[in-house]
């Protein structure tokens, strides 16, 4: 059977396909969609679910994995720093039944974050590495992997970028293999699971070099890896992942320029850890040139160094190490053929010089914002107010901010916020500034997905050492920033699998801060009244901010009249605009406009209105 289906889906589909038992991850641009296309609830017999955190979804799987089961864990690639702690224990251990973590990177950051490299990890974890390079290798190589998990016995990576889980193909799938049943636990093995010792670990850590060596040659009797000789002397391309198939296109680009790319060799690599060295071998002795080619990091570069020198290859590497190449950035067919033409040292074809940044330069700058009707947008107004109502000046106070939709309180009209670390590190980090000793007060803001995630363990700490600080926890509900996964906190009817609401209120309770405030962020004024009572107060004061998410409130027809205009009473003073940043209000030529689509009767203008010319009216 054929169907159209992204990267991210088809990883979904192969691990169905391939009888996996449980799926878990954390949502994360660019890997939300594997676990988002399989929650409609159709596969009774896969348990799926949106763990608290990358590493306890990694847990999750693996405890599946120890028993004998396939388990799928997803992530992004800044989830593999949350997970790592665990998965390195496991790599050591090994399992007994199929266990992927698949990654979604991100070159060229079109999803946020640090442009991370996961093979990194995997070098790290001496842990095989497959990188799909297209939405068919994407369901064909998750297969795979799990197939190589078994074979080795201990997990495996699958890599794949924002341009492979986000493209869309026609490919060829097949039927889904239910999970195996009935696996009993595995025997106690103290010396196989724990690392009750030195001489145990390394049994262990000697084991999980044998793995890999071991999928070297599984992944070379399944042919993964193609190499193609071509003239004796010539040059050679070394590519891995989607950089194949740049690498493809480049070449029949360079064809019909007119250059004769008949005699280049080739090795296109499945993935880069275990280093196919036996094939870097052969194209070393084969050619006189050799061309590098892979997203971020020099990691095969640096491999194909080391066995040149080894074997007092003459060959000429370009890449990155030699400035060809940046270790930032996507690549595509374009920077294939720069770099083919500077290996064979002819001019760069005119059509694929780049022209410079003439349309950058002209473009209207487009700060991204809340939604209209956003909770979070009443929380960033009330901020500002209440330090100007406490009489400090915006350089004053310094504002963390954490990861998710709260992190747009950076930009204007609000430009409130001072920092974005990583998941849960607001709160921390306001610590640390106010252990520098400033006298004036510090706010950390976070959001319920990311305080569930990480924010926990960072209040607790607050709380322990006594620090005056105030906490914002900004809750709609859901994990909105990366598609509205459920988290924790979702209401239990948007739950699946009977799970359970966990309140943020009764936690942060439990943990014994000094004052918590519940506010409806739609009420500006209270949500003032809360911030001046917190800010100049002692010891840690959390406001929790809870209003369902704006979009979601909609889908579930949560949703008040728009707001109306008295158009004779609006002076165009554009502090509804200002002040709010709403896209739902415009200027218009004689009065505002409100786009009613958009208008959720949040009320947030309304009551920052001066003339009276807006009114909320209840449905």
């Amino acid at each position: 059977m054929k169907r159209i289906t992204s990267g991210n889906e088809a990883i979904a589909l192969g691990a169905l396909h391939s009888g996996v038992k449980v799926v878990s991850g954390y949502p994360g641009t660019p890997s939300s969609e594997v676990i988002g296309s399989l929650w409609n609830g159709s596969f009774p017999e896969t348990r799926i679910e949106w763990s608290v955190n990358e590493k306890v979804a990694f847990e999750v799987a693996a405890g599946a994995a120890l028993v004998g089961y396939r388990a799928l864990c997803t992530m992004k690639m800044s989830g593999v720093n949350v997970a790592y702690d665990s998965l390195i224990g496991i790599a050591y251990s090994g399992c007994t039944g199929g266990l992927v973590i698949y990654v979604a990177d991100d070159p060229g950051v079109t999803a946020g974050m640090c442009e991370q490299d996961t093979r990194g990890f995997a070098l790290m974890s001496d842990m095989p590495i497959l990188e799909p390079g297209s939405v068919e290798e994407s369901y064909r190589y998750i297969q795979l992997a799990f197939e190589l998990s078994e074979h080795i016995g201990g997990p495996v990576f699958v890599r794949s970028v924002t341009n492979v889980a986000e493209s869309h193909a026609l490919i060829a799938v097949g039927e889904r293999v239910p999970p195996k049943t009935g696996i009993p636990l595995p025997e106690k093995n103290i010396a196989k699971f724990t690392k009750a010792g030195a001489l145990i670990c390394m049994i262990q850590h000697r084991d999980l070099i044998e793995r890999l060596a071991k999928s070297y040659r599984w992944i070379q009797d399944q042919g993964l890896h193609t190499l193609t000789l071509a003239q004796k002397g010539g040059l050679g391309i070394i590519s891995v992942g989607l950089v194949n198939h740049y690498t493809s296109e480049a070449l029949e680009d360079l064809q019909a320029a007119g250059v004769d790319t008949s005699a280049i060799s080739r090795l296109s690599l499945a993935g880069t850890l275990p280093f196919a060295e036996d094939e870097i071998k052969s194209l070393l002795g084969h050619v006189g040139t050799l061309l590098v080619a892979e997203e971020l990091e020099p990691h095969i570069e640096k491999q194909v160094y080391q066995i040149a020198y080894e074997r007092k290859a003459a060959v000429k590497i370009f890449g990155k190490l030699d400035g060809t190449y940046r270790r930032i950035g996507e690549y595509d067919a374009a920077v294939l053929v720069r770099g083919v033409s500077k290996a064979l040292g002819i001019p760069t074809p005119e059509t694929f010089v780049p022209s410079g940044t003439e349309a950058d330069k002209l473009a209207a700058p487009r700060p991204i914002t809340f939604c209209a009707g956003c909770p979070h947008r009443g929380v960033y107004m009330s901020i500002n107010n209440a330090l100007r109502t406490l009489k400090y000046r915006r350089e004053e106070v310094v504002i963390t901010g954490d990861i998710g939709c709260t992190i747009l309180g950076m930009n204007p009209p609000f430009n409130t916020l001072w920092t974005e670390l990583s998941m849960g590190a607001s709160i921390p980090l306001a610590q640390g500034i106010l252990y520098t000793g400033t006298d004036k007060p510090v706010i950390a803001t976070i959001g319920d997905s990311t305080f569930f995630h990480a924010g926990i363990a960072g209040l607790i700490n607050a709380v322990q050492h006594k620090v005056n600080l105030t906490v914002v926890i900004l809750d709609n509900g859901w994990t909105a920033m990366t598609g509205m996964q459920v988290n924790s906190g979702t209401a239990g009817a948007m739950q699946r699998d009977s799970s359970r609401r966990i309140d943020i209120a009764r936690i942060v309770e439990g943990i014994g801060v000094d004052a918590l405030s519940v506010i409806d962020p739609y009420n500006l004024n209270d949500m003032e009244e809360a911030l001046n009572a917190a800010i100049p107060a002692a010891g840690v004061k959390v406001v929790l901010a809870r209003r369902e998410c704006a979009i979601q409130a909609r889908r579930q027809k949560i949703r008040s009249v728009p707001v109306s205009l008295a158009e004779g009473k609006c002076t165009r003073c554009k502090v509804c605009i200002n002040t709010t940043g709403c896209p739902a209000i415009s200027l218009g030529e004689k009065t505002i406009a409100i786009d009613g689509t958009q208008c959720n009767g949040c009320g947030l203008c309304v009551q920052v209105c001066r003339q009276g010319a807006l009114a909320k009216e209840s449905a």
